[in-house]
C-alpha cells in the first residue's frame, strides 16, 4: 500500500561510529555491516540537507510531531495521535537553594502514557512508507503498548513480545487489540524478533542486536523534546537535562536535537547529557569509564525493571560524551525517594522515570548551577512493577471506622 509521507530533509543514514554512509531507505536495522566485529555493531542515524534558516521551528510547542516535519523523518501524518507537547512542570527540588531552576518534562501526557509515542509514530510511519506487512517489537511495556497502538492506528499487525507482567500492566499491553506473548528471556524474544522480521517481512519496532543498535529512524522522534524544552524555557536551553537511559535512544535523540539548534544559532552552548541508570546495573556508566564503546554487566533485581538492562547502546556514549555530560548510577532507595518527592508534587510517575529526579541530588557534585535543570519524566506511575499490589482498604461505613483508619494515617 502506497501512503503519503511528510516533507522530510533527511537524505540517507550514518553510522555513529565509523561514519559509512547509506541511502534513506531500507533502514539500517541491525547495526553498521562496515565496521562490525563479533563483539560490536554500530548504530545508525540520520543525516538530513538542512533548511537553510530555522522557519520549520513552530512558535508554541503544542501537540503533534508533524509541526516539525522537515526535521524528521518521513511521516505519514494520519498516523499522528497528538503526541509531544507535553508539559514543564515546575518542580520544588531543593528548599535550601531557592534560585535553582528546575522542572520536569512530564511524557507521560502522551497518548499511551509515556515518551515512546514519539518513537513509534516515526517506526510505524517508515513501516507504511516500505510496505511491511507488520510490525514487532519486543518490549517489557512502554514500548510495547505504544508500539501496539501507533500499529493499530496504522491498521497494520503487531506482535509485541514482552515479558510477564503484573495483571495490570498486562491488560494496559493487551489493550490496542493487537497479538502480545509473554517470552521470559530478553535473548530469546530477540531471536523470535529476528525470525519475525527475516522470514515473514515484519518491520522492527524495537532492538534485536547485542549490543543495542536499535531503529535508525526511531530516535529522531525523541529530538521534539529539545525543540519543545527551548520554546517553553521561552528560547532558551537548559544547562543539564537528566535522562533515564536504557538503551539510550532518548538521551540521543534529546542531545541530536540540541546539536541541530545549535547549529541554527537558536542557543550558543549544548545542555549536558546526565545519563540516569540504576545502580542494579548502570553499563553505560561502566563503558564511560573504561573508554569503551560498550560494556556488558551483571543485573541486579531492580523494580526500575524497564531500563535495568546489561549492555548499553553507543548512542549513550555518543550523546554523554559529546555534551561534556556524564553518566549516573542510582541506588533503589534514590529511586525510590524521588519518586515519593514527585508523588508530594503531584506527579505520580513510575520508577524508572523518578531516577532522573533521583540524579538532581548530584547536581553540584557535576558542578551545576542555578539551572535551568530539567529531568524527563519517561511514563506514568501505572506503569510500575507493583502496580495492583496495594489494595484500598475497606472500612463497614460507620464513623468510627473512618475515624480509625484516619487515625491510623495521621490524619486525626
Amino acid at each position: 500500500m502506497a501512503v503519503s509521507t511528510t516533507h522530510s530533509t533527511a537524505t540517507g543514514q550514518r553510522c555513529l561510529y565509523c561514519g559509512e554512509t547509506f541511502p534513506l531507505f531500507p533502514p539500517v536495522v541491525g547495526g553498521c555491516p562496515v565496521c562490525a566485529t563479533e563483539d560490536f555493531r554500530a548504530p545508525m542515524e540520520l543525516i538530513y540537507d538542512y533548511p537553510d534558516t530555522p522557519e520549520w521551528l513552530p512558535a508554541a510547542p503544542l501537540p503533534g510531531l508533524v509541526r516539525y516535519a522537515p526535521m524528521l523523518p518521513p511521516l505519514v501524518e494520519w498516523v499522528s495521535m497528538g503526541e509531544g507537547g507535553t508539559p514543564l512542570v515546575p518542580f520544588p527540588a531543593n528548599p535550601a537553594r531557592r534560585n535553582l531552576e528546575v522542572y520536569v518534562k512530564d511524557e507521560s501526557r502522551n497518548p499511551t502514557w509515556s515518551h515512546k509515542d514519539r518513537l513509534n509514530l516515526a517506526v510505524v510511519s517508515t513501516a507504511l512508507a516500505v510496505g511491511a506487512p507488520g510490525i514487532v517489537a519486543a518490549s517489557s511495556g512502554n514500548h510495547g503498548a505504544a508500539a501496539a497502538a501507533y500499529a493499530a492506528r496504522a491498521g497494520l499487525p503487531a506482535v509485541i513480545l514482552s515479558t510477564p507482567r503484573p495483571p495490570t500492566v498486562a491488560s494496559y499491553l493487551q489493550g490496542y487489540g493487537r497479538f502480545v506473548i509473554a517470552v521470559p528471556d530478553v535473548e530469546t524474544r530477540w531471536k523470535l524478533m529476528a525470525r519475525l522480521v527475516e522470514e515473514l517481512g515484519y518491520h522492527p519496532a524495537s532492538n534485536q542486536t547485542i549490543p543495542p543498535t536499535n531503529h535508525p529512524f526511531g530516535s529522531e522522534g525523541y529530538k521534539t523534546i529539545a525543540y519543545e524544552l527551548f520554546l517553553q524555557l521561552e528560547r532558551r536551553a537548559p544547562q543539564a537535562v537528566f535522562v533515564p537511559v536504557g538503551f539510550a535512544e532518548l538521551i540521543f535523540g534529546i542531545y541530536k536535537g540540541f546539536t541541530e539548534l545549535q547549529r541554527y544559532g537558536l542557543i550558543d552552548t549544548l545542555p549536558r547529557m546526565i545519563a540516569c541508570e540504576p545502580a542494579a546495573g548502570a553499563p553505560l556508566k561502566r563503558a564511560l569509564e573504561t573508554g569503551q564503546p560498550v560494556a556488558r554487566v551483571d543485573v541486579a533485581d531492580s523494580d526500575a525493571y524497564s531500563i535495568a538492562v546489561p549492555v548499553n547502546s553507543y548512542r549513550g556514549v555518543v550523546a554523554v560524551r559529546g555534551s561534556g555530560g556524564a553518566a549516573l548510577a542510582l541506588s533503589e532507595e534514590e529511586m525510590h525517594s524521588a519518586q515519593d518527592r514527585l508523588r508530594s508534587a503531584g506527579l505520580w510517575v513510575e520508577l524508572s522515570g523518578a531516577v532522573s529526579v533521583a540524579g538532581l541530588a548530584h547536581a553540584e557534585q557535576l558542578g551545576l548551577g542555578s539551572g535551568p535543570l530539567v529531568c524527563i519524566n519517561t511514563s506514568s506511575g501505572f506503569k510500575d512493577i507493583h502496580v495492583g499490589t496495594n489494595p484500598i482498604p475497606e472500612i463497614n461505613g460507620s464513623w468510627a471506622s473512618l475515624e480509625a483508619e484516619m487515625r491510623k494515617r495521621g490524619l486525626l
